[in-house]
């Protein structure tokens, strides 16, 4: 393949994606660089082109196709979401469940390995903590998309069962990976992008205590990131935990990561 496509940047708006591009990106041939090639990309030509691959019948093909022509307002996000939906409706009893699991889950295409988050996240014969280990190679995964779609596949769960996700993800904040720590202040944010808040940690925030500690001087900006992110939505609710959070980090921690945290975090609170 051309080194130039490999190593592309991408480009800043759709209607400048090159045509040989977005043909092997709608192929499932190569992965999105940003988030305009992610925008761009057509996910029906992509599945279409994709599942008889991947052993998905003709059947369960059409539902989605039919499911994301339903939308009237569809999104990148609904999109994936509704195709992930319908696959686990089909397959959910199917004796090919883990073998279409994995091959979603292994497929070149990021776009793909997004759908197989949601045949993890609506499995309701799967414990939370199941779903997590599960779903750690796509939380770990090199590509952004599948990073942003994984938690917001496993969130409502992660609602459902919050005392227990937490205790599960404070190990996790202590992962070698980045995006694994990432993940677990992410995931849990009380108010979170694009999607439902969590009302438990919008009022009682020091419930998140146990995973927000061990992040609090983390090395990765994002982590860091994604923790001050994290407390600016308490501060929205909880002020006053947040300042005093944030007091005694400073106090505790003094370093330029934890500053950094601190900063992002009471950017609202300081306006």
């Amino acid at each position: 393949m051309n080194k130039e496509i490999i190593n592309r940047k991408g480009a800043k708006r759709i209607n400048e994606i090159p045509k040989e591009v977005l043909k092997l990106l709608n192929a499932g041939e190569i992965e999105t660089v940003n988030l305009t090639e992610w925008l761009a990309l057509d996910q029906h030509i992509l599945i279409k082109q994709n599942f008889p691959a991947l052993g998905i019948t003709n059947q369960a093909i059409q539902i989605a196709i039919e499911s994301i022509g339903y939308q009237k307002k569809p999104t990148t996000m609904s999109t994936i979401k509704i195709i992930g939906a319908e696959l686990y409706e089909y397959y959910a009893d199917h004796t090919n469940y883990t073998s279409v699991l994995n091959s979603l889950g292994n497929h070149k295409a990021d776009t793909i390995r997004c759908y197989a988050t949601y045949l993890i996240g609506l499995n309701n014969r799967l414990s939370i903590t199941e779903k997590f280990n599960r779903a750690k190679k796509l939380v770990a995964d090199h590509h952004f998309g599948v990073r942003e779609v994984v938690w917001m596949a496993l969130r409502p769960e992660i609602d459902l069962h919050l005392e227990e996700s937490i205790s599960f993800l404070s190990q996790w904040a202590t992962d070698e990976d980045e995006n694994v720590r990432r993940f677990t202040s992410e995931a849990t944010r009380p108010r979170g992008v694009w999607c439902k808040h969590i009302n438990a940690l919008k009022d009682q925030p020091e419930l998140a205590l146990p995973i927000l500690e061990k992040l609090k001087s983390d090395s990765a900006k994002y982590v860091q990131d994604s923790v001050g992110n994290w407390l600016n939505d308490a501060s929205k609710t909880q002020p006053d935990f947040v300042g005093s959070l944030c007091e005694k980090w400073q106090s505790e921690s003094p370093t330029k990561e934890t500053a950094k945290i601190v900063k992002k975090a009471l950017r609202t609170m300081n306006k």
